[in-house]
């Protein structure tokens, strides 16, 4: 049986560093939740060789959610553990900002020219119709950071 412990503090030598996990906050205090098939989970993954904790987190959320992070800050990590006698590993957690922005301010930020704005034109359009979002009803408050 896998158990989970919260350690709000350092790793300590001996324990090793397998996944990185981030609460990623926008300006507004939302926080990212990614989903895959129906399981919710925050973003995050395996540190590649020489990557530190932040980095971590901005690739695999860069690579996961097509979001860009700032502002990291570590909060401690998860100790887990088993029952088949397998040395724990610690699941870090950090806490980050992300930025997001309004469909119509997109294509600039992208910098993706004509293109980018016909393709954001097009995601506005399909958000109202598949999903009933109303994306011209935020235009001027929507922008976060």
């Amino acid at each position: 049986m896998t158990r989970f412990r919260w350690c709000p503090e350092e790793v300590p030598d001996g324990i090793s560093v397998r996944q990185v996990y981030g609460f990623c906050f926008d300006r507004f205090g939302l926080v990212l939740l990614q989903e895959d098939a129906g399981r919710f989970n925050l973003p995050g993954g395996k540190p590649e060789a020489g990557e530190d904790p932040p980095s971590v987190l901005a690739r695999e959320c860069l690579e996961e959610s097509q979001i860009i992070i700032s502002a990291t800050g570590y909060l401690g990590y998860q100790e887990v553990s088993d029952d088949e006698g397998k040395a724990p590993f610690a699941q870090l957690r950090l806490v980050a900002r992300r930025f997001l922005t309004s469909i119509e301010k997109a294509p600039a930020f992208l910098n993706w020219g004509v293109d980018g704005s016909l393709q954001s034109a097009a995601a506005a359009v399909a958000a109202t119709e598949r999903f009933g979002l109303n994306t011209s009803a935020v235009r001027d408050s929507i922008y976060r950071d």
